[in-house]
């Protein structure tokens, strides 16, 4: 039976009982004058009781149709949404009943799910699938500690519910440097190794300081590779990339913007940077 003669079978069925109901009130009140004892008082809120709940089962079935009736793009999001939040592995009877996906009546969405990336499917059940099966801080710490070169927060980001706190935590706790992306502005995530864990000198630190970077990229890079270090960008093809797409680079001027009091500081260990903070001009 379709969604539309449900409804139509529900929208009968109140009517009948709102009749029969009536007259049930009619004949009780007809009766009162008789037998007064007799009488049913529950009569009339009986007649409410039964309007509501059968307008919620309407309102129900109208739902049910309109999610049932959506693009399967729409409903595939909705039952990886009930995957992601829940992280149990449902039948499709499961999913039905879960968040009105019927998984079994539409083909299309069903092979959707079981090509989709981040679903699993084992033949019975489906379930949310991360890219590192990692399930609390201490597997995290672990995984971290493989990818001395840095691994990005949004890789690991839905392995868990509280995976970004635990990085908060780790990174507290000396265990993790959070550094941004200057390229994606994304999160990326890198292993604090305790063996480096050493005093330096501020004579150390002021050569390391009084060295001027070069401004460009691509100078930065050639000055890694001069002195036998891998560069983890390379701007030259990235650049060459952009201009075979015909993406234009931004502007110099735009590049060297002046840093003001709004300015949020990222590199508080280089102050000589900074300098013109106290400039009443800048």
């Amino acid at each position: 039976m379709s969604l539309q003669e449900s409804l139509n079978r529900f929208k009968q069925q109140q009517e009948k009982c709102q009749s029969t109901l009536s007259s049930i009130a009619a004949r009780a009140a007809s009766s009162k004058v008789v037998q007064p004892y007799k009488a049913t008082p529950s009569a009339a809120p009986s007649k409410v009781i039964a309007s509501v709940k059968f307008s919620n089962d309407t309102e129900r079935l109208q739902h049910i149709n309109a999610i049932r009736k959506s693009p399967v793009g729409a409903q595939l999001k909705r039952v990886i949404d009930l995957l992601f939040e829940t992280r149990q592995a449902f039948t499709p009877e499961d999913i039905n009943e879960a968040c009105y996906v019927d998984v079994n009546s539409n083909k299309a969405l069903f092979d959707s799910l079981k090509k989709n990336t981040k679903v699993k499917y084992d033949g019975k059940r489906f379930s949310y699938k991360s890219k590192y099966d990692i399930k609390g801080k201490d597997q995290l710490l672990s995984l971290v500690r493989k990818y001395p070169e840095g691994l990005q927060v949004v890789e690991v980001k839905d392995s868990y519910p509280s995976v970004l706190e635990d990085l908060q935590a780790l990174k507290t706790a000396g265990q993790v440097w959070l550094l941004s992306n200057m390229d994606s502005q994304e999160d990326i995530v890198y292993p604090n190794d305790p063996k480096v864990m050493i005093k330096v000198d501020d004579d150390l630190k002021q050569l390391f300081r009084g060295i001027e970077l070069p401004r460009d990229m691509v100078d930065i890079e050639k000055e890694l590779q001069k002195n036998g270090m891998k560069p983890a960008t390379n701007t030259a093809k990235r650049r060459a990339m952009a201009q075979v797409h015909g993406v234009t680079s931004k502007p110099k001027p735009k590049k060297k913007r002046e840093i003001t009091r709004r300015t949020k500081l990222t590199n508080a260990h280089l102050p000589e940077l900074f300098q013109n903070l106290n400039d009443p001009d800048s």
